[in-house]
């Protein structure tokens, strides 16, 4: 497998989740200054020109949640998703897609000072966002309790980004602890370790 990145991108969500999945892959670094997201070789891959992007021997998959997925799938033992069939996949898959659609639109809603009404956006406000993060995460400690997952990559990810680099999480005790308990895993430490190491001097 290929993961196209690039650090200080949404491209760590998934960096993590190959981190995790302890899969064989190659880490293509890619420039976003450059024009080579531009190329029509890498519209191929990912028409939206971003990262991440994965190959897969024939398969490519954009989207940082469906990579998340796909990858998470193809983890030994069944150790980032439970298999079909089982009856954890449910919340699992609520989690995976309740991050992907709702939490970053929840951010921009609070910067932007958008006045939207609940009922209207697809994400309902920031603060039912919030609200059911923490419902996601109880009892805990991750979102399928005892179990982490491709889930908690997700949602641990946007969820530290809220606090540390956008700053619009504060006062969430619950999921400060959460994200505490994210950031500690040593598969993030080891993203967050090449990210370093790619970024220029």
């Amino acid at each position: 497998m290929k993961l196209y990145w690039a650090p200080q991108t949404r491209a760590f969500r998934t960096l993590w989740l190959m981190e995790e999945a302890g899969l064989p892959y190659e880490r293509q670094l890619m420039s976003l200054g450059d024009g080579s997201l531009q190329s029509a070789a890498y519209r191929a891959i990912n028409p939206m020109m971003k990262v991440p992007a994965l190959e897969d021997g024939p398969t490519t998959v954009a989207e940082s949640g469906a990579i998340c997925a796909y990858v998470a799938d193809l983890a030994p033992d069944g150790k980032l998703a439970p298999p079909i069939g089982d009856p954890a996949r449910g919340r699992y898959l609520q989690g995976l897609f309740f991050d992907a659609a709702c939490v970053e639109a929840a951010f921009v809603e609070k910067l932007a000072k958008l006045e939207i009404p609940a009922r209207s956006a697809g994400w309902g406000s920031f603060d039912r966002v919030m609200d059911v993060a923490e419902t996601l995460i109880t009892p805990g400690p991750w979102v399928l309790g005892a179990r982490f997952s491709a889930a908690d990559v997700m949602l641990g990810c946007d969820l530290w980004y809220g606090m540390n680099l956008l700053k619009v999480i504060t006062d969430r005790p619950v999921l400060e602890a959460y994200v505490a308990r994210c950031v500690a895993r040593p598969a993030f430490q080891r993203a967050e370790a090449i990210e370093a190491e790619a970024l220029p001097a």
